[in-house]
């Protein structure tokens, strides 16, 4: 089971988008601790450590979240919303990656306290370029404190 520390949660139900993303971020050199789910339940138990989780490390939180909004089980909003409201859970950097392009969705997101939204291009290389300049934000230049 997973035990190493997380820079990435990628929370992405479509398998295609997964390869394109790990593929962009391998790119950039910003793939050493990813890890991917692809439900929003299966998301909520690897953060908070529950279920076939059980055993991760409690303080193991992950640098950043990209987190798709249209998801099985649990929805991208809801995981959202619990992940900011929890004192311990809402500094971490949360970047909804979707493709949703419906203005609900991005206002409720940013009312749950998203960092930041972003529209997947259909594009390859204007995702990849996508992909490759979050991880470099907020992996590389952003400041997070420690845990």
């Amino acid at each position: 089971m997973e035990t190493e520390p997380v820079d990435i949660l990628l929370i992405e139900d479509n398998p295609i988008d997964v390869e394109l993303a790990i593929r962009a971020l391998k790119k950039s050199g910003l793939v050493n601790n990813i890890f991917v789910v692809n439900d929003g339940e299966d998301a909520l138990d690897f953060i908070y450590c529950k279920n076939k989780y059980w055993n991760r490390k409690h303080s193991g939180i992950p640098k950043i979240i990209l987190l798709d909004l249209k998801l099985p089980k649990v929805s991208g909003l809801e995981v959202l919303k619990i992940i900011k409201s929890d004192e311990d859970k809402k500094i971490i950097p949360v970047i909804v990656l979707t493709s949703s392009s419906q203005e609900k969705d991005m206002i409720e997101s940013y009312k749950l306290g998203v960092n930041s939204y972003i529209q997947k291009p259909v594009d390859f290389d204007q995702f990849v370029e996508s992909v490759k300049q979050i991880g470099m934000y907020w992996l590389l230049l952003n400041k997070l404190p420690i845990v």
